[in-house]
Parts: structure tokens; C-alpha cells; sequence
């Protein structure tokens, strides 16, 4: 047992306690149900550990309602079966084969640190990013295909924009990859959706495969 862990801080504790006396006073036997009968959510939400990104929020969503896995870029890594620790991973296969999901939703946003951090990286501008003790800059290493794609394009605000669309994409692309998400597809038991949201103004554009394209929702 760690002798490092802290008590919770006081104003966690405090809001807390505030929440277990309203949201769930007032709800107490639908959090009973969902303890009682498990979780069956419709979609599986893989986002960006970015605090300015609230899926819950941006959705309406009630507790139950989305299976949500957090991790830097919002990226998954392709189908990988080789014994080693693959937390994204693990989280798409439970989603798929055990909950069953009808959706995966992939989204990304605007300023994203992660992406930009691989944006450096790519253009030699981040050097500590290319060492191997760098976790982040080997989680980055999954969309220098992407980068691939853009690195000619625009100015540096709009290469940032663009790979951060092609984070959701490159996303879908190595979702693809894991043999259960592709049985499911093709079976029509399963649907991806790629995202991305503009922070600032709350837009939402969701990537249309017929035009190749990112459109308002």
C-alpha cells in the first residue's frame, strides 16, 4: 500500500458531499438500478483527457448513457496483439464484445496540446519528444501518418487544425484494424463516427465519408 497517497482534497470533498445530497438524494433508485443491473450503453466515446472537453456536457448525457475512455489526442492505436499493456485497446475490446455497443464515437477538438506536442515533434521542433523515455512522444508516434498527410499544407494554425482532424481519422482508420470492431462493422452491428469540436464556440463537425470531409452537425 502507498504511503504517498494524500487525503482528498477539501473542496473535492465538499462538492461531494453537496452532490450526494441532491443529484443523488433525488435519484437514488435509478443509481441503484444501474448497480443493480449493470451498465448497457449505447456508445462507446473515446476523447481527449483535455479538461475543456466535457463529452457528458456537450451531450446531455445521463450516467449509463456512454462507455467513455479519456487518453491523450483521442487516439487509438492500431490492432497491436502482442502480449504488451494496451490500455485503449482493452477499453475497444470490452466495449465491442462484451457491452456490445451499437457506437463508436471518436472526437477531437481544437487546441489540442497532444496534437500540437506531435506537430513539433514531426517538424524537429520538439527533440525531447523523439527520446524513447518520452511517453508522450511515443503515443504521438501513432498519427506521424497523419502528419504525413498535411505537413504541406497552409500555415502552422492550419497544419494544427488539419492534423487534429486527422488524429479522429487516423482514429477510425486503426479501429478498423482490430478483427472484432471489423466483423462487427461489416455485420452492421456496429457504426464509427469520427468527431471533432471547436472549444471556443461549442461548434461540432462530424467527418463525412462521402465527401471526404469534416461538416457541421
Amino acid at each position: 500500500m502507498s504511503d504517498r497517497a494524500a487525503p482528498l482534497p477539501g473542496y473535492l470533498a465538499t462538492r461531494y458531499r453537496g452532490w450526494k445530497a441532491t443529484t443523488y438524494a433525488d435519484n437514488k433508485a435509478w443509481y441503484q438500478r444501474l448497480a443493480s443491473e449493470g451498465q448497457h450503453p449505447r456508445a462507446m466515446v473515446i476523447s481527449c483527457c483535455d479538461s475543456r472537453v466535457h463529452v457528458t456536457s456537450i451531450f446531455g448525457a445521463d450516467q449509463g448513457e456512454f462507455f467513455i475512455h479519456r487518453n491523450i489526442a483521442s487516439l487509438v492505436p492500431p490492432y497491436e496483439p502482442d502480449g504488451d499493456h494496451h490500455g485503449t485497446s482493452a477499453a475497444v475490446e470490452f466495449a465491442v464484445t462484451a457491452l456490445k455497443v451499437a457506437h463508436v464515437i471518436v472526437m477531437g477538438h481544437s487546441n489540442c496540446g497532444g496534437v500540437k506536442g506531435c506537430l513539433d515533434m514531426c517538424s524537429g521542433r520538439a527533440p525531447e519528444l523523439e527520446e524513447k523515455s518520452s511517453f508522450v512522444g511515443r503515443w504521438m508516434d501513432i498519427l506521424r501518418p497523419g502528419y504525413e498527410r498535411i505537413k504541406e499544407q497552409g500555415d502552422e494554425a492550419g497544419r494544427a487544425r488539419a492534423l487534429e482532424k486527422e488524429a479522429v481519422l487516423v482514429s477510425l482508420e486503426n479501429l478498423m484494424t482490430f478483427p472484432f470492431v471489423r466483423d462487427a462493422v461489416e455485420a452492421d452491428l456496429l457504426t464509427l463516427h469520427g468527431l471533432w469540436h471547436e472549444i471556443g464556440s461549442g461548434e461540432l463537425e462530424c467527418y463525412d465519408p462521402a465527401a471526404g470531409a469534416f461538416g457541421p452537425v
